[in-house]
């Protein structure tokens, strides 16, 4: 994808297929975060919260990424695992027929923004 300037050229640009759980996790992220501002940095849509970014995601080829502080992922590890899903240290990707489920999202998102000094 050529540089993008926001959320919604972002998911615009993405395969059709994956433009939906963009769209979710947006969505998702955005009701998680309702103090971070929307942002895109390193050509990724992404939530900032006091400058700090504290939530992103991306599409790839074959799969979806969403991202979070290294204390959030850590903290929830286990139950990411529990889930079936590989993190690295600071997020997941999962493929669309198999998304990250909405409440683990949440969770991480908000994990992730109290990481902020304040």
């Amino acid at each position: 994808m050529a540089s993008i300037a926001d959320h919604d050229s972002y998911i615009a640009a993405a395969p059709e297929a994956f433009r939906p759980v963009l769209d979710h996790l947006r969505d998702l992220l955005r009701g998680a975060l309702p103090e971070a501002e929307e942002m895109v940095a390193y050509d990724m849509p992404g939530f900032r919260v006091r400058g700090t970014v504290v939530a992103s995601y991306a599409a790839f080829s074959k799969q979806v990424g969403v991202y979070f502080l290294v204390p959030a992922i850590s903290a929830h590890a286990e139950e990411i695992a529990e889930a079936g899903f590989k993190a690295s240290k600071t997020g997941i990707t999962f493929t669309p027929r198999k998304p990250v489920p909405d409440d683990l999202v949440t969770r991480l998102a908000q994990a992730s923004s109290k990481q902020v000094d304040g």
